[in-house]
């Protein structure tokens, strides 16, 4: 029961970091493409290589803190399903360059950076 509620309120405040990020990037980016979103995605990634290799291999913690963080305020965070809904309306709206573009910067953005988190976790600890 202590994992389900730590998930819990992670997620709850995943989500709202992630509605404030994406509403100030794409506050500040150009229309027509989804900058916000991917944002969110590359930085989710980095957070995760980061913090997956220091709360469960370098640093003794709970488990309902390590989920609480890692699925809870990560998962509530990043945003693969908004990542699939603003692909498809770039498509659908005739942008399928655009959308081919989100998907491929998306992708290897994120693995690049969940890679350095990886291993700046390393570093750190």
């Amino acid at each position: 029961m202590e994992n389900l509620l730590a998930i819990a309120l992670g997620g709850a405040v995943g989500a709202l970091l992630r509605y404030g990020c994406t509403v100030w990037v794409g506050g500040m980016a150009p229309r027509g493409f989804p900058w916000g979103t991917l944002s969110v995605n590359v930085v989710g990634s980095f957070l995760l290589g980061v913090l997956a290799v220091i709360l469960a291999q370098r640093v003794s913690i709970s488990p309902a803190v390590k989920h609480g963080v890692i699925i809870g305020v990560l998962g509530g965070f990043t945003t693969f399903s908004t990542f699939s809904l603003d692909t498809w309306l770039l498509a659908e709206e005739g942008y399928g360059w655009r959308a081919g573009a989100y998907v491929v910067a998306s992708v290897v953005t994120a693995l690049c950076a969940v890679a350095l988190g990886a291993w700046l976790g390393r570093q750190l600890v």
